[in-house]
């Protein structure tokens, strides 16, 4: 698959932006299309379109990277950098896909940006197969791809840089972000009952005040969907 990832830069600091503009240019598969010095530039180069993936640093003026990601209800792929590493904790609840420390080597930049391609063409795969209709998908597992049916998931952990997908026979570990993986899964089947927790309807054994028996695993449930769980798993 020829690759080409549409490509934003949001950075308020000159030097920091000609550096991931250099480094940008020496990877094929990007294409950067717009450099940012804040998040209002950057609102108006999403709102163009056409934005698979951005780089944004978190302190920025006017509004922070976090805040600003926030307020997207449809954010593209993200890598966020930041000379302050105590952030990421923030960045993995929003699902971003690799969180870069200043000064960062090209090497760990290679890094992340590898694996926004393999994210890009896992989506594009699904997306040209016709995922509704399919039930299974493919994860990358170190060097390989493996083929995991819908109807053997159990549930899925999200960690902090993976997700480990279980299943009754094994388990998978593979680098994806949780909504990637939220997104592939069919909607009827699946139920997200906690940021770092997806779980298979049919796998659901209790319920038990804030937490779900899935597989002899104990798993809570976050308290703003503990109404919508109940609605759907309980009264359906």
């Amino acid at each position: 698959m020829n690759v080409k990832i549409q490509t934003i830069i949001v950075e308020d600091e000159p030097l920091a932006r000609e550096g991931l503009l250099s480094y940008s240019k020496e990877v094929d598969f990007l294409s950067v299309r717009k450099v940012c010095e804040d998040a209002l530039e950057a609102n108006q180069a999403l709102a163009e379109g056409n934005v698979d993936l951005m780089f944004l640093d978190i302190q920025m003026p006017k509004i922070t990277g976090i805040d600003f990601l926030r307020s997207l209800k449809h954010p593209p792929m993200v890598i966020m950098t930041t000379a302050y590493p105590n952030f990421a904790l923030q960045g993995y609840e929003l699902d971003v896909l690799d969180y870069l420390v200043k000064p960062f080597p090209f090497d760990r930049f290679l890094k992340a940006v590898n694996k926004a391609r393999d994210f890009f063409e896992l989506r594009t795969r699904n997306a040209e197969t016709g995922r509704p209709k399919d039930d299974y998908f493919f994860v990358k597992c170190d060097y390989r791809y493996e083929k995991i049916q819908f109807r053997d998931i159990l549930y899925v952990e999200g960690m902090e840089n993976y997700v480990v997908i279980y299943t009754a026979a094994q388990k998978f570990v593979t680098l994806l972000r949780m909504k990637t993986v939220e997104e592939t899964l069919p909607a009827s089947d699946f139920i997200r009952i906690h940021k770092s927790f997806i779980v298979s309807v049919r796998a659901i054994s209790s319920i038990d005040g804030n937490e779900m028996i899935v597989a002899g695993k104990r798993l809570p449930i976050s308290r703003e969907k503990k109404s919508e769980i109940l609605e759907r798993v309980v009264k359906n």
